[in-house]
């Protein structure tokens, strides 16, 4: 799975109040560079109201068909004979020089590069390949549970990584544990424990339980190890980077995935699964255009995704961003219902009003603490005012 939503929390926000753009803190560090606010480099302010909602709709969707296609067509891959777990490891971020794309299309500040508190080239380039590294190996198990469990139970396992990411935020980015996050927690432990004791839980054909089994650790695993993603990326915005400006965002987005990309090449050959790729293309259910479609279109929307969720980051809030990700983990089951005629049954059906629960929970714990930041920041600013006169 894509990591692009693990630069979520590191950001703030820009926000529409009666038609004027005004910048608010969210609970962590403004994105700044040495110019000014980040919202000034791509003149966000002189956005009229209409063109603002048209370009947050644009990203929205972006976020939301990306994911999902990338979900389904990583379960097509592997339901017409696709059997190589690196390849699809690989396909999750091959794409990644589509990112450049907006990178060289959108202005960003140039003495940000040039900033004394800049790390080394020998400190960015071991965070790269640490987080790289780690998120290769993350792919894999989402590979590997793809290919045992169906796409819509696969999904609702994917919504456990929000209480992942309370438990590692507390220990590594001083997160508070509120009684809304551990209800979030609790609820959504809840909901992958009814997932994973269903023995009728529908998997691909000719999945065995051990299998089942297999695919349902493998995710679960990989959504505890994408949340430490999370934490660990938001660490380095802050300890090693020291900046947060959409380019940088980017810039680590498109050098981790080209280290991911390369770890799983050398896997995908050292494995010797490289020497089953013919056969595969050629016993493909579809055909062998279909084949090579499959991937490419796969590794392209992931970067799709990927490029909506920087986009809503950047133009409305980490927040927003991270409730519209989660949002689309629910788009995938409705859609995998439709596409591969998944059965909902009623353990699936309970498990995912518990994870709407849970994700409701931890959202309106972020809501609060907005609010409280915003209270506070207008507090401080009356205060200055007052002050001035």
């Amino acid at each position: 799975m894509e990591f692009s939503t693990s630069i979520q929390k590191a950001f703030s926000t820009a926000e529409v109040t009666g038609g004027e753009y005004s910048e608010v803190r969210d609970r962590e560090e403004p994105i700044m560079s040495d110019d000014g606010p980040l919202t000034n480099e791509l003149h966000l302010s002189k956005l009229g109201r209409s063109q603002w909602w048209i370009l947050v709709l644009v990203n929205i969707f972006f976020l939301i068909a990306g994911q999902a296609a990338a979900v389904l067509l990583g379960r097509f891959y592997y339901d017409q004979g696709g059997n190589s777990k690196w390849l699809a490891t690989l396909v999750q971020t091959a794409a990644f020089p589509i990112l450049f794309i907006p990178l060289y299309l959108i202005p960003s500040s140039q003495k940000a590069s040039a900033s004394p508190s800049a790390p080394s080239f020998r400190i960015l380039a071991s965070v790269y390949f640490f987080l790289g590294v780690l998120l290769a190996g993350d792919n894999m198990l989402y590979s590997t549970g793809l290919l045992y469990l169906s796409a819509s139970t696969y999904s609702l396992i994917c919504a456990t990584q929000l209480a992942f990411n309370a438990i590692f935020s507390y220990f590594l980015n001083s997160q508070k544990f509120t009684a809304l996050i551990l209800n979030s927690v609790v609820v959504l432990s809840l909901s992958a424990a009814l997932i994973g004791v269903n023995d009728h839980s529908e998997g691909p054909s000719g999945v065995s339980k051990w299998k089942y089994t297999i695919g349902f650790s493998c995710t679960l695993g990989a959504s505890a190890i994408y949340s430490l993603l999370l934490s660990l990326m938001q660490l380095s915005f802050q300890k090693v980077l020291k900046k947060e400006t959409f380019s940088v965002v980017l810039e680590m987005q498109i050098w981790t995935s080209l280290v991911a990309t390369c770890v799983s090449v050398l896997a995908l050959f050292a494995s010797g699964e490289w020497k089953t790729l013919h056969g595969e293309m050629e016993s493909f259910g579809e055909g062998r255009a279909s084949y090579v479609l499959t991937l490419v279109f796969t590794a392209v929307c992931w970067q799709v995704c990927s490029v909506g969720v920087v986009g809503l980051i950047f133009i409305v809030s980490s927040l927003f961003s991270n409730v519209i990700s989660t949002v689309g983990l629910a788009v995938t089951p409705v859609a995998s219902v439709i596409v591969f005629h998944d059965k909902m049954n009623g353990v699936k059906v309970i498990a995912m009003l518990l994870a709407l629960w849970g994700f409701a929970s931890y959202i309106y714990q972020n809501y609060l603490d907005d609010s409280k930041a915003r209270r506070m920041q207008r507090n401080v600013d009356g205060t200055r005012n007052d002050s001035v006169c």
